[in-house]
C-alpha cells in the first residue's frame, strides 16, 4: 500500500487542511450607528465596496458612521391584473361584458354555455 494512502477515513468526515501558511485579506473595521443606539462593527475587505447602510440586530436601517443616507432607488410598479386588462379594454366594453355574463348566470345557462350540458335535478323522496 503506499504511503500516500489514508486509511480509516470516510467522506466528510474530517478535513486535513491546516490554516497554516494561508494570509488573510487585509481587512478594515466599519462601525454603523442605529437610531436605537446601537453601534454594529463588521470587518471588510480593504477593496470591498463599503454598503451606507446596514440591518442592524433589533432591525432597524443602521446607517455608516460618518455617511449620508442614499437616496432612495426608484421601485417600479407592479402591473396587477387589472392594470392589464384596463391597457385592453375601456370601462364601456368590460360592463357590457359584465353584463352579458351575470344576465347568462341568472337564467341558468351557465353550465351550457361552457360547453357542458346541464345535469338533470334529483328529486328528494318524499
Amino acid at each position: 500500500m503506499s504511503e500516500g494512502a489514508l486509511r480509516g477515513t470516510r467522506l466528510g468526515a474530517t478535513s486535513y487542511e491546516t490554516d497554516a501558511h494561508v494570509e488573510m485579506a487585509p481587512r478594515q473595521p466599519i462601525s454603523y450607528d442605529c437610531p436605537q443606539g446601537h453601534v454594529t462593527t463588521m470587518p471588510f475587505s480593504l477593496e470591498a465596496e463599503i454598503p451606507a447602510v446596514w440591518e442592524c440586530r433589533c432591525g432597524e436601517t443602521a446607517l455608516l458612521r460618518g455617511g449620508e443616507m442614499p437616496e432612495p432607488k426608484d421601485v417600479k410598479h407592479v402591473r396587477t391584473h387589472w392594470d392589464m386588462l384596463i391597457e385592453r379594454r375601456s370601462i364601456k366594453d368590460l360592463q357590457v361584458i359584465l353584463d352579458e355574463r351575470l344576465e347568462i348566470l341568472r337564467s341558468g345557462r351557465a353550465t351550457e354555455s361552457a360547453g357542458r350540458p346541464q345535469a338533470p335535478r334529483k328529486r328528494k323522496a318524499s
